[in-house]
């Protein structure tokens, strides 16, 4: 009879890992990822059970880590997990959870394995539910969601803002940029938008609490001058009793009688 050796570990893959991803390609490539991390982040500022990231490799199984054939989308957010920062988005080491969202960034040399292989392998492998591409330079863009297994295309809505159910948000293009919009079509205002928009906002109000003080001040002026000319008037006509008076007085003196005149 044998018996079972239990002082034998079981081994599994390292969760400890490192990104491993080249640079990007251009300004524009980074602009646009921290465009839809800063717009996300503070739209959520609320959340902690959500991750958004860019550019970061995505370790998925034991075959790719040995083969370093590593797997970064230039933008992904990842729903109902742990707001914290990460080395790396490792699989294993996150309940199997895979990416609820990923955006590329496309150029020349990436469009064809975007639109292909990186398609495939989040369409069978990774199942994320809204792939998004985009070319800051051509302005191509394009978003999918699956359903039955397979990705089918987004219908835009009348602006050409595609819906992203994951997010409850849509993408569409804005100066030149991929960007958030609200369900009721509302541009999710980058942080440096926002500031604007509430230094804005703080300068209307104040501008309108002049306006209501300056129009205070005019009708205390105008009270003012109305109480003036009444006095004025009342002034007027004390003046024009006495001058009556007086030229009573002088009649009197003459011996006439003024009420006869």
């Amino acid at each position: 009879m044998t018996t079972l050796d239990i002082s034998a570990e079981v081994t599994c893959p390292p969760t400890d890992l490192w990104s491993d991803e080249p640079p990007l390609e251009s300004d524009l490539h980074l602009q646009q990822i921290i465009i839809l991390l800063n717009c996300l982040e503070l739209l959520w500022q609320e959340k902690n059970d959500y991750y958004a990231s860019g550019n970061l490799t995505i370790h998925y199984n034991e075959e790719q880590l040995k083969k370093r054939d590593f797997c970064g989308p230039d933008f992904f957010v990842v729903l109902d997990t742990e707001k914290r920062p990460r080395k790396s988005w490792v699989v294993w080491g996150e309940q199997g959870k895979y990416p609820n969202v990923i955006v590329e960034i496309i150029s020349d040399s990436t469009a064809n394995i975007d639109r292909t292989k990186k398609k495939i392998l989040y369409q069978n492998t990774f199942r994320t539910p809204n792939y998004f591409w985009f070319d800051p330079n051509t302005l191509e863009f394009q978003g999918f969601t699956i359903l039955e297994g397979q990705y089918q295309a987004i219908s835009p809505n009348d602006r050409g803002y595609l819906w992203s159910e994951q997010l409850g948000l849509y993408l569409g293009i804005f100066d030149r940029k991929l960007r958030y919009f609200t369900a009721d079509g509302q541009l999710v205002p980058t942080p440096q938008e926002a500031e604007l928009q509430q230094r804005q906002a703080k300068e209307q109000i104040l501008l309108e609490k002049e306006q209501i003080l300056l129009e205070k001040e005019q009708i205390l002026l105008e009270k003012e001058q109305e109480r003036q000319a009444k006095e004025q008037a009342l002034l007027e006509k004390e003046q024009e009793r006495q001058a009556k008076e007086r030229l009573a007085a002088k009649l009197r003196e003459l011996g006439i009688n003024p009420q006869t005149i």
